[in-house]
C-alpha cells in the first residue's frame, strides 16, 4: 500500500463553480497507482467540493441560484458581517453542500460517471486562491 499527498491550486473568478478534473485525473495517472482512494479537502469555510454534472452548463447556473435564494445575502439574523455581506451566506453554503470528497481509483482511472466533475465551489463574489489537499491511497501496478 502507498500513500501520496499534494496540494491544488485553485485561482476562483468569484462565485461559481470551478472544473478542476483534469488536474486531478493528470496527478491520479501520474501517480503509478492502480487502486485506490482519492481524498480531496478544501483548506477553507467559504468555498466547498461537489460531484456534479459536467455536460450541462445550466446545472451549475441552477445550483448557484438555488443557493443564493436558499442563502440569501443581508439577511438580518446574520450577526458576521465585517466581512462583507458575501461571507456569511458564503460559510452556511460551504455548510450545506461538502468540505471534502472521496473518489474510488481503478485501472489507474478515478471512478467518475460520464457526466460527472470535481469543482470547487466558490460561494464568495471576489476572485480567491483556494487550496485543495489530496491523500492518495492505493496499490501500484503496471498501466
Amino acid at each position: 500500500m502507498r500513500q501520496l499527498h499534494h496540494t491544488f491550486e485553485i485561482y476562483s473568478r468569484g462565485q461559481g463553480l470551478h472544473d478542476f478534473t483534469a488536474d486531478v485525473a493528470r496527478w491520479v495517472a501520474g501517480s503509478g497507482l492502480r487502486d485506490g482512494l482519492l481524498t480531496l479537502f478544501v483548506r477553507h469555510t467559504s468555498a466547498s467540493l461537489i460531484v456534479q454534472e459536467n455536460a450541462d452548463p445550466d446545472v451549475q447556473g441552477d445550483l448557484q441560484r438555488f443557493l443564493a435564494r436558499l442563502v440569501p445575502e443581508n439577511d438580518p439574523l446574520y450577526r458576521h458581517t465585517q466581512e462583507g455581506p458575501d461571507d456569511m451566506p458564503a460559510h452556511i453554503r460551504a455548510a450545506l453542500t461538502q468540505t471534502q470528497l472521496s473518489i474510488p481509483l481503478r485501472d489507474h482511472r478515478l471512478v467518475l460517471g460520464v457526466w460527472q466533475g470535481i469543482y470547487l465551489f466558490e460561494h464568495r463574489r471576489a476572485a480567491h486562491r483556494r487550496e485543495v489537499a489530496a491523500h492518495l491511497i492505493g496499490e501500484g501496478g503496471p498501466g
